[in-house]
């Protein structure tokens, strides 16, 4: 008999329905440049579906840094944004480092565009094989042509 087993083509929620995302909040220290109090940090770090996610209380550039109390090993970073309402450009960086920060290192950084009218998500899932994490550093820019956006992410989970 055939080994078999049926797997969910999503997968954020794939990797979340087997356990295998970081508890990051038992795990590390977070900082965020600016936060909207009905979007806490720590909704972003949620792996189920009802999570409302983090925002921003401002406009402009924003950063969320995770900072580990023990190095980690990191195989799989998936974000996740939604925008149902405004048109714009977002442009973010995702960077990681073996120290307290000091050398930070690139793992991508992409544009995306948003459309009330078409595109309002965006979920993205980075396969990577790091070892010794101290540090995964999230930036975003919510909107590269200066707008008032304010940045959020509905979902930020490492495994």
């Amino acid at each position: 008999m055939m080994r078999k087993r049926i797997i969910d083509q999503d997968p954020g929620k794939a990797s979340a329905a087997e356990g295998k995302w970081l508890d990051v909040k038992d795990l590390a220290q977070v900082e965020v440049t600016s936060e909207d109090e009905a979007f806490p940090i720590e909704d972003a770090f949620e792996t189920y579906d009802g999570s409302s996610g983090w925002r921003a209380s401002e406009p402009g550039k924003q950063t969320i840094r995770v900072i580990f109390d023990e190095p980690q090993r990191i195989h799989t970073i998936h974000l996740y944004f939604q925008e149902e309402q405004h048109a714009r450009t977002q442009e973010f960086l995702l960077r990681w480092s073996p120290d307290e920060g000091q050398s930070l290192r690139e793992i991508v950084r992409q544009q995306y565009n948003f459309s009330p009218d078409s595109s309002t998500e965006e979920q993205e899932t980075y396969t990577v094989n790091l070892e010794e994490v101290k540090v995964v550093e999230l930036t975003i820019k919510p909107d590269v042509g200066g707008g008032s956006a304010c940045a959020s992410v509905l979902r930020f989970c490492m495994a």
